[in-house]
């Protein structure tokens, strides 16, 4: 007997209507639940008669302030070139926007006027701490920054006159950046939607979703209530220094269990054994990153010069030509080594970089101040000595006479 298929569950509307009393078209529970952080969603009348709560002129105004943080964008449609201009601005730079295809961009706008801070009062649901500020953009037609990605939840609320929004929800949409342009527009961008927003309309998008929004047909203002989402980088970083703040600078890496030195210049399990109970945090570090990370550091720490890189660079084939003649390979004096096993081979670190090696000669360059290397050596040796010695780690020496 067939099993009968499972009911589909039905796909959540990417537009829904608001109202006075739930600016979001549904419960605050509910939006949370289906769409926060994991879809878009269109909220037509979010905001029903809206009226702004700054006037274009005061915007401009402020973004001529020393304090406000302001960007003044214009595009040239014809040679499709782009300039933007940091404030504070002028009423010189205003001056020459023409009325077609620019945009002012004015952030944290709440902490200057108390009654754009009162639109944060609809988004109480959210905790206090999670919401970032309140940008203000004012265009004219044709005025915007062009498609891009934001890395934070952002609702974006139609003040005043119309914009027309298109966004990708194609999970696979490329997200590189088009290397011309001062601002991070994506190089692609194919929308699967596109709207026509009004006053009072809102668009919500959460992180990641490629969108562009364009000023149509006369002035435009949007408010853009956006989201506070600091990324790993930030979070272990500033959490690094809280702790480094905290630690006695007598409590140091210690290896009162060390044992004779197998190899020269190995970090071996031991070593990162002995990390582990030094850091505090270290424990949730995989093996190979801790040991990636104390090698870059431990070549670094306290070294008070770095190499000088060689007049010129040295090519493959000259370099093979040295090796085959007998030219040594004298190692910088101010060059630190050292190096490490993983799962694919060794990895030799000088200096903070690292390099992927031959074991056999990441051991030698460790352990020998004059390195022989054989008249053939493999690729994979040659390219590790070419960039040694283009790094100023390794000065070739010509072969001794006899």
């Amino acid at each position: 007997m067939k099993r009968a298929p499972s009911p589909r569950k039905p796909s959540l509307p990417i537009e829904v209507r608001g109202s006075a009393r739930q600016p979001l078209g549904m419960p605050p529970a509910q939006f949370l639940r289906d769409y926060w952080q994991k879809h878009p969603l269109l909220i037509r009348n979010a905001f029903p008669d809206f009226v702004p709560p700054i006037q274009p002129e005061d915007l401009a105004g402020l973004a001529c302030e020393e304090g406000a943080l302001s960007r003044l964008i214009r595009h040239d449609e014809a040679r499709e070139r782009w300039q933007v201009k940091s404030g504070p601005l002028s009423e010189a730079d205003f001056a020459k926007t023409g009325d077609a295809n620019w945009t002012l961009l004015v952030q944290d706008v709440d902490k200057w006027d108390a009654d754009v801070a009162a639109l944060l009062e609809p988004f109480a649901f959210l905790p206090s701490w999670r919401v970032d500020d309140i940008m203000i953009s004012y265009a004219e037609p044709g005025g915007g920054v062009g498609a891009h990605v934001d890395q934070y939840d952002v609702f974006l609320l139609q003040g005043l006159g119309q914009r027309h929004w298109a966004i990708s929800t194609d999970p696979a949409a490329p997200k590189d950046f088009r290397p011309d342009v001062e601002l991070r527009q994506l190089a692609q961008f194919e929308p699967t939607h596109e709207w026509l927003l009004e006053p009072g309309d809102m668009l919500y998008l959460p992180p990641g979703v490629p969108h562009d929004g364009v000023a149509f047909g006369g002035p435009c203002m949007t408010i853009s209530v956006g989201m506070r989402a600091p990324s790993q980088a930030e979070l272990t970083g500033d959490l690094a220094d809280y702790l480094a703040e905290r630690l006695h600078e007598d409590q140091r890496y210690a290896d009162p269990d060390l044992a004779l030195a197998k190899a020269p210049g190995e970090i071996d399990a031991a070593a990162l054994a002995r990390l582990r109970r030094a850091l505090p945090f270290a424990a949730a570090l995989d093996e190979e990153t801790l040991r990636d990370w104390f090698g870059r550091f431990i070549t670094r720490y306290r070294n008070a010069q770095t190499p000088a890189l060689p007049d010129r660079p040295v090519s493959e084939a000259a370099l093979r030509k040295q090796l085959a003649a007998g030219a040594r390979l004298l190692r910088h004096p101010w060059s630190r080594m050292a190096w490490s096993r993983g799962p694919s081979g060794a990895t030799l670190y000088a200096n903070g970089h690292a390099w992927p090696a031959p074991t056999a000669l990441a051991k030698q360059l460790c352990a020998e101040r004059e390195i022989v290397v054989d008249a053939t050596p493999t690729a994979a040796a040659v390219a590790l000595l070419l960039a040694l010695v283009n790094d100023g780690h390794l000065v070739p020496r010509k072969a001794r006479r006899r």
